[in-house]
């Protein structure tokens, strides 16, 4: 497989930035809960906290949408919940990627049952056209096709520590990853 630069380091440090002022803006005297939903969204959650003047907290979901033989569903399961209270708050859902919307769509119902006063999303990269149902709040990058990887992004289990974003491409003789774009492990 081909690492192909996609957004270098630099470009997340703008996109990230550019979020953070965003949320600096809307949760001014708020102190809302940053969600990553793991493993994707680690790297890019830890950046995003550090850039924010607002006090907030952080906690982590991981999900799963996968079936047999990892092979994308729409049914969403918690791996990992939350553990902090969030009855009466402002959660934003922080995320790597939203590509079909249903890690996005869950955890807004799921959020909302809990008692979260507001539900907001925040991603680093969404894709094109990929969910038009699902509203995302704050989007640092919209791409178009292609597998990525990096940043906290992977391919079993690889590339998540690169400090910039990639495109997966494979050479001529290998199988391209199982699915055009990413997977939403994340409900």
């Amino acid at each position: 497989m081909e690492l192909k630069p996609f957004i270098s380091s630099a470009e997340i440090d703008g996109i990230v930035s550019r979020l953070a002022a965003e949320l600096n803006s809307d949760f001014k005297g708020r102190r809302p809960i940053l969600v990553g939903v793991l493993k994707g969204s680690f790297l890019f959650l830890s950046d995003l906290a550090r850039k924010l003047d607002i006090e907030h907290e952080v906690d982590f979901i991981q999900t799963s949408c996968y079936g047999l033989r990892d092979i994308p569903s729409d049914e969403v399961l918690i791996l990992r919940d939350i553990t902090a209270d969030i009855r009466g708050r402002d959660v934003i859902i922080v995320e790597d990627i939203v590509d079909r919307g249903h890690t996005g769509r869950a955890l807004r119902k799921y959020f909302a049952n809990k008692g979260a006063a507001a539900i907001k999303i925040c991603t680093l990269l969404r894709r094109d056209g990929g969910c038009p149902d699902l509203k995302v709040d704050y989007t640092g990058a919209t791409i178009d096709k292609g597998f990525v990887v990096g940043y906290g992004m992977d391919y079993a289990e690889k590339y998540r520590e690169l400090d910039a974003v990639y495109e997966l491409v494979p050479d001529q003789e290998e199988e391209p990853p199982p699915y055009s774009s990413n997977r939403e492990k994340h409900l």
